[in-house]
């Protein structure tokens, strides 16, 4: 599976925006997908994961009631939408994917075989 993350920019806190994942691959369409993201000083930490259908989705903590996460199957995209931004928001964020349907519940980003670029979310107070 490749994948391309896109849809970063700056945004005021309060404010939203969308990211997008572009997927190729036969596997995306039975793959979990996830977000991540790296804040500066910081690891790499999820954000949230859906299920291969889209059943299942699971967000951190910090991201509940702000971030949605969903996914096409036949265009192949998963997309993260962010609202109520916050500055401590800011990071790269990460698409990844695991074929492991069982890894759907792992916050380990070793767990994940593929991964986007990444693209830069700002959130300015």
């Amino acid at each position: 599976v490749q994948l391309q993350a896109s849809g970063g920019g700056l945004v005021q806190a309060g404010g939203s925006l969308r990211l997008s994942c572009a997927a190729s691959g036969r596997a995306f369409g039975t793959s979990v997908m996830a977000w991540f993201r790296r804040a500066p000083g910081k690891g790499r930490e999820i954000v949230a994961a859906i299920s291969w259908n889209g059943g299942k989705r699971d967000y951190a903590d910090s991201v509940k009631g702000r971030f949605t996460i969903f996914r096409d199957n036949i265009e192949n995209t998963v997309a993260l939408r962010m609202n109520s931004l916050k500055p401590e928001d800011t990071a790269v964020y990460y698409c990844a994917a695991t074929p492991e349907n069982y890894y759907f519940d792992s916050v380990r980003p070793i767990d994940y075989r593929f991964w986007g670029q990444g693209t830069l979310v700002t959130v300015s107070s």
